[in-house]
């Protein structure tokens, strides 16, 4: 899906994401993925430029879910230890934190940032699981993974959302 980061346009993407969730049967991931999403898409919005233009996809492969967000500035983000009275700084923290695995790369003259969650449809006591991990996860974002330790699969393409 292509759109411009914006604040309004955020919801209508998290329905769009959970909506496809959904319609993969993959329910359970639906709070970390929207959340993951929602804080890429921040990310966009608050630092990239000069335009806010962005392309957001879902992969699911070999059951692993691949959620990336490609936008037009080359500048790759920097996890930052955030204070406790800081407001923001915390989004690559809280992606790390939610996802198996995470990480950026420079592409087409931009970047993409992306996770990965596994993604296999699940019986109700792993749902169960998937979901008390979710409800684990550290506020205040948890150690942090590199992105050298979370070395994205190439090759990997999947379909566009939207």
């Amino acid at each position: 899906m292509e759109l411009h980061a914006v604040p309004a346009r955020i919801g209508h993407v998290r329905r769009i994401v959970s909506a496809q969730l959904r319609r993969w049967h993959l329910d359970a991931l639906i709070e970390p993925v929207t959340l993951g999403v929602t804080e890429l898409l921040a990310n966009v919005h608050r630092h990239a430029s000069p335009s806010k233009r962005c392309t957001v996809e879902l992969c699911v492969l070999l059951g692993q879910l691949t959620v990336s967000v490609h936008d037009d500035d080359p500048r790759l983000p920097r996890i930052r230890t955030a204070g406790n009275w800081e407001t923001c700084g915390r989004g690559l923290a809280l992606i790390a934190a939610l996802s198996e695995s995470w990480g950026m790369r420079a592409e087409g003259g931009g970047k993409v940032v992306w996770f990965t969650l596994p993604a296999l449809t699940a019986a109700p006591g792993e749902v169960r699981a998937v979901r008390s991990r979710w409800d684990s996860l550290p506020l205040d974002g948890g150690p942090a993974r590199t992105p050298a330790e979370a070395a994205p699969r190439s090759g990997v393409r999947g379909a566009r959302v939207g």
